[in-house]
């Protein structure tokens, strides 16, 4: 096998480079020391060595005997010259504004860019080259990415708001992997000190906190870009009666183009941020404007149609903020919804197309756009919204399918999306499909799914035993499992819905003949976590989200299992099997060893594992909300506890049991 194939075969690195050749490893038993000569690469130098001091290296001053000499070098200058002649490492124009070159070979380490971008990306890969606490794998590498911008956007608006210490998290993290976009969406969550009614308590970023967002990112060579929805998704703006006026429908989430205030509230948000976001993007949303032309505009639209009067507005808005210098971006649901409308827009808006649920057939999403000659970007998703744990059966081949669309028609950008529509959803179980999507933007061509997943438990988590990817693929499995029998995965729904109810019935009458395999994929996952424990050795939190995940699944199923099986315990009580009396019946159903109780316990286990997850990433707000319904579950299953404890009471008294609807069971 050719070296670049058998090495690139070997190595876990995410992304993969895209030339890469073996050469001897070089041992690290006397220590590394990191230089650079570049002011604006002091920052890399610094970043490089505390990552090598995690890895359990001893960091030394440069010119220390013995150490394996790490250079940062521009391109150009004498050791950059040295590097290239001596690896024979040709520099093309393409590599020039990200690209880099790594030579790690006769003992030393030279890490050539043309900019500060290129020299740091080239340090994440260095760090990734570490074996152990011993030695480096020796390699020459030349890489640059196949997109420009490469992302991820994480909502803030539908109940989680991350710490300011977590966002930072966040952009160490995608930075690692050579994303350099962080895209917040904000509906209400930004505060404006001009609209001070918007923003709840404590539940929102103010000015301080994005000023210092923005300079942190700056150092990590992230971009922070900032949307603000400016049509639709307003809702939470809207239900004040200051800005119900405003609105397409009474206190509804639309605003209406024909109010002469709807302009003015847009065009003060974004001053605000354009002096808190200087980035070369702002995103102005406008996507699933559903209720317009059910409202004040509904005369207009029924004369003109819906696909002009949206998209008057949003010229009109990209006109009225025309930031210097930066360019506004939207969503692209008009490709969908008026195709033959595209050409109308201003030609210096980027779409931004979207589609978080296929693998292919993408090209009618992009088209309208680019033959009008709109630039465009790609968004998929890493599906964790409305789900206990990301459903990678959809995510990862949406996520390698659209960016990979993307990169052939010519999109410039992807930004991989990450929803709170149900207003539970953690950030941390979404790594998985964040890494992938950093794969699939820097990589050229298709991502490949299998090489990625044996890759990210040694490379996210430092776990080489394989049991991290092999419990990320147990969970694929369950959500594909409960998707191939019409339950739509591993959903909140699912996890909340009562199995005695309606529609728990429907479910359960297709959830019993799956309910097995479920659990023994989710209780897999669990084992394999604690596995991999002793072997992980940094990004220790996922593994608690993979857990939580994982246990939430089980109890799914567990959960219409033993509903089922007090219903027949039940059924088995009012016609009890000699020599066994209703009581011997009973008490499998309500006692320390109930159904009844296994049921309640589950949902407060997993409460309390929820909320340190929620509080190790996110504010306070609105946790309560999602507590709420642990309680409320909880509350269920005593009840029913306490209801058959005097039933059992009952019997010992009258002997007599009531009938099984009396007690809220189905009928079957």
């Amino acid at each position: 096998m050719h070296p670049c194939v058998l090495l690139l075969a070997q190595l876990p690195l995410i992304p993969q480079p895209r030339e890469l050749a073996s050469r001897p490893d070089l041992a690290l038993t006397r220590g590394v020391s990191v230089a650079a000569a570049q002011p604006d690469d002091r920052f890399t130098a610094q970043d490089l060595g505390d990552a090598l001091r995690e890895r359990g290296l001893r960091v030394v001053p440069p010119g220390t005997l013995g150490a394996v000499p790490v250079m940062l070098a521009r391109l150009g200058t004498p050791p950059a010259r040295r590097a290239l002649a001596g690896a024979r490492a040709a520099w093309d124009s393409a590599m020039t504004p990200e690209g880099y070159v790594l030579v790690a070979d006769s003992g030393r380490v030279t890490i050539v860019g043309a900019s500060a971008a290129g020299v740091f990306y080239g340090a994440q890969t260095l760090k990734q080259l570490v074996g152990g606490s011993s030695r480096l794998h020796g390699a020459v590498i030349r890489d640059w990415p196949a997109l420009r911008w490469r992302g991820v956007q994480d909502d803030v608006s539908r109940g989680p708001v991350p710490t300011l210490d977590y966002q930072k998290r966040q952009i160490r993290t995608i930075a690692a992997y050579k994303l350099n976009v962080f895209s917040l969406y904000f509906e209400h969550t930004l505060a404006y000190p001009a609209d001070p009614l918007i923003a709840p308590p404590g539940g929102a970023l103010t000015p301080d906190d994005a000023r210092a967002l923005v300079a942190y990112a700056a150092r990590y060579h992230v971009t922070i870009v900032p949307e603000q929805e400016a049509f639709g998704h307003l809702h939470h703006v809207l239900k004040h009666e200051r800005y119900a006026e405003l609105g397409e429908t009474p206190h509804g989430h639309v605003l209406a183009p024909g109010d002469s205030g709807s302009l003015p509230l847009i065009i003060g948000w974004f001053a605000a941020i354009d002096s808190l976001f200087p980035g070369p993007f702002v995103h102005v949303g406008a996507d699933e404007t559903f209720e317009l032309g059910r409202g004040r505009t509904k005369p207009l639209v029924d004369s003109l149609g819906l696909g002009p009067v949206y998209l008057e507005f949003l010229a009109r808005i990209a006109t009225a903020l025309h930031p210097a210098g930066r360019r506004l971006l939207f969503w692209g649901d008009v490709a969908v919804t008026s195709p033959d409308q595209v050409k109308a827009l201003p030609h210096d808006l980027v779409a931004v197309a979207w589609n978080y649920w296929s693998k292919d057939g993408f090209d009618p999403l992009l088209k309208p756009f680019l033959d009008a000659g709109l630039e465009t970007w790609v968004a998929p998703g890493v599906n964790g919204w409305n789900r206990v744990f990301p459903d990678y059966a959809t995510a990862l081949p949406n996520i390698q399918g659209f960016i990979a669309a993307g990169q052939r028609l010519g999109s410039t950008g992807a930004l991989n999306t990450s929803w709170d529509d149900d207003g539970e959803a953690l950030f941390e179980p979404n790594w998985y499909g964040v890494l992938f999507g950093a794969a699939a933007s820097w990589q050229p061509g298709t991502a490949d799914v299998a090489v990625f997943q044996r890759r990210f438990g040694a490379v996210f988590c430092g776990d080489t035993t394989g049991a991290v990817d092999e419990a990320e693929r147990r969970l694929l499995a369950a959500h594909a499992l409960l998707d191939s029998v019409g339950l739509g995965g591993a959903t909140d729904d699912l996890f909340w819905l009562d199995p005695w109810s309606a529609r728990g019935q429907t479910a359960a009458a297709v959830m019993r003949a799956v309910a097995p395999r479920l659990r023994l994929l989710a209780e897999d996952a669990i084992e394999l976590v604690a596995r991999a424990r002793p072997h992980a050795s940094r990004d220790i939190e996922t593994l608690d989200a993979i857990e939580l995940g994982a246990r939430k699944i089980d109890f799914i199923g567990m959960k219409f299992q033993l509903a089922d099986e007090v219903e027949r315990l039940y059924n088995l009580a009012r016609d009890p099997v000699p020599p066994a009396t209703p009581p011997d019946y009973l008490v499998e159903i309500t006692s320390m060893n109930g159904r009844l109780q296994d049921l309640r316990d589950g949902y407060t286990l997993l409460r309390d594992l929820y909320e340190a997850g929620w509080r190790r990433e996110n504010r306070p707000y609105w946790l309560g909300n999602v507590l709420a319904r642990y309680d409320a579950a909880t509350r269920l299953w005593l009840g029913r506890i306490d209801r058959f404890n005097d039933v059992l009471a009952q019997w010992w008294s009258t002997k007599q049991l009531p009938s099984p609807s009396d007690l809220g069971l189905p009928s079957r």
